[in-house]
Parts: C-alpha cells; structure tokens; sequence
C-alpha cells in the first residue's frame, strides 16, 4: 500500500477530469432511492452531466450500455429498483460501462445487504459509502444506525483496502475527511463541510458525481479523486452566507455549476 501525496501529476490528472466532464457532458443512468432523485438528477446538471432516472425492469438493462455510467444506490430498494439493479449491472458489465454501488444502510437491514453482495459479484467500478457501509460489505463490521455511520473513516481503512482488492473496485469512503483507494494507492482528502450532512441527498448525489466522472475519465481512481474533490470544494464554497441547510442546498448546487478544473486544484487538501 502506498499513500498517494498531493503531486503536480494528480492535481493535473483532477484539473483534467472537471474538464472532461465538463465537455463530454455524461449520461448517467441513476438507479437511485426515491428520497434523493431531484437533488441527484440538479447534482448531476450542475456539473455538467446529463441524469437518466432508468430504474424500472425491462429498461434499465436496454439503457446501461447506452449510458456512459451507471449509479445502483440501495437507499428505498422496492422490488422493481432491486430487478432493476440486477439487470443494469449486468449490462453495464457485459457493455463495458463503468458503475458505481452506494450501499446506503447495508449491515443493518437484511434485503438491501444481500442485494449489496450479489451486486458485488458483478465487480462495481467504484463502491461509495460511509464507514460502517464499506466495513459491512468488506464483511469487517454490522453497519450504522440505518443511513448514518457508527464509525470514523480510519476505522474503515482495512476494509476499504480489502474491498478493494477483492472486487477491483476502487473504494470511496465518506466522512469528515474523505478516504479513497483501489487497494495500493490511498489518498485522503480533507475539504467539505458539515452542512453537507444536513441535506437529503448530501452523500447520494455525491455517488452520482463519481458515475459521471467515471464516465468522462478513463482512469477510476483518478476520477473518483476528482469527483470528491470538486463536490467537497463546492460544499466549502457554499457554506459561507448560507442561512442553513436550505439556503445552503441552493448555493451547493450553484457552486457546482461554477466550478472548472483550475479551481477544484487550487482548493483541494489531498494526502
């Protein structure tokens, strides 16, 4: 394992993958929880990408290979999302699309997480959630308390790496500070801010972002990088003369929307 430092060449590769974005605008198919589709679906617009809520059977497997990235988020996992899911993956994975699985809650309730582990079976390109997400699908831990995390960031560290390693995935875990790995190289990035944890959707959208760098940017991790930087730097632009959590939605989402490459880099704390 190595600890990726903040270098002329990643802080070019992050420069590189907003701009990417930016100019092939995305689409991304979002298989995603009822609670959070409007605010993915603004996510997603804001920065630059274009959202696709394909989530019933029947469709979801005809439009994965047509997407540039697909997004299976388990938070509301009715039975036509879990069918849904089931079917993109598939074609995602036989169509060569990039996926990202944000295992909301899993650990805790047993539907999603036996949903979860068949899904890992189709090996995700990127795996987002909360520390006792990851450590519950990396088999090191019960989960949380439903969405939210019982453990710190660090705590999940081992079980990212072995997540990673085992699905070849690249694992993105979120907290205070944000931690990444495909299993050799970890980076750590320490922008945000806590309004974002007051927002439905704080941490759904962010799945979102990733599918769509993932689809704009060939290399997973340094997409991945990318995505979280650019999210938690317009969470940190956002914050100041936000009245709250709804004042601070709209400003997050315009923040979005302004960012470009030169100032994700100038911004982002990586280590």
């Amino acid at each position: 394992m190595s600890s990726v430092t903040t270098t002329p060449a990643l802080l070019q590769s992050v420069r590189d993958a907003v701009g990417e974005v930016r100019s092939a605008a995305p689409l991304v198919q979002c298989v995603t929880n009822s609670v959070v589709v409007n605010f993915t679906a603004n996510a997603l617009l804001a920065i630059g990408a274009s959202p696709a809520m394909v989530d019933i059977p029947e469709e979801s497997g005809v439009f994965a290979p047509v997407a540039d990235a697909v997004l299976i988020n388990l938070g509301t996992p009715n039975a036509e999302q879990r069918a849904a899911s089931v079917e993109a993956v598939g074609a995602a994975r036989a169509g060569g699309t990039p996926w990202v699985l944000d295992p909301v809650a899993v650990g805790v309730l047993p539907v999603r997480t036996a949903l979860a582990h068949r899904l890992l079976e189709e090996r995700p390109s990127i795996v987002r959630g909360n520390p006792s997400e990851i450590l519950a699908l990396a088999g090191a831990g019960a989960g949380g308390r439903g969405v939210d995390s019982a453990d710190g960031v660090d705590d999940a560290l081992e079980g990212a790496l072995s997540l990673a390693r085992s699905t070849g995935a690249v694992v993105a875990v979120s907290g205070a500070v944000d931690l990444l790995t495909d299993g050799e190289r970890v980076v750590r990035i320490t922008n945000g801010h806590a309004l974002l944890t007051r927002i439905t959707g704080g941490g759904c959208a962010l799945g979102a972002v990733i599918a769509a760098f993932a689809g704009a940017h060939a290399d997973r991790f340094e997409a991945s990088v990318a995505a979280v930087a650019a999210y938690t730097v317009a969470a940190e632009l956002a914050a100041p003369g936000a009245d709250g959590p709804g004042s601070f939605a709209v400003r997050f989402l315009d923040a979005l929307a302004s960012l470009d490459g030169e100032k994700v880099a100038e911004r982002v704390v990586l280590s």
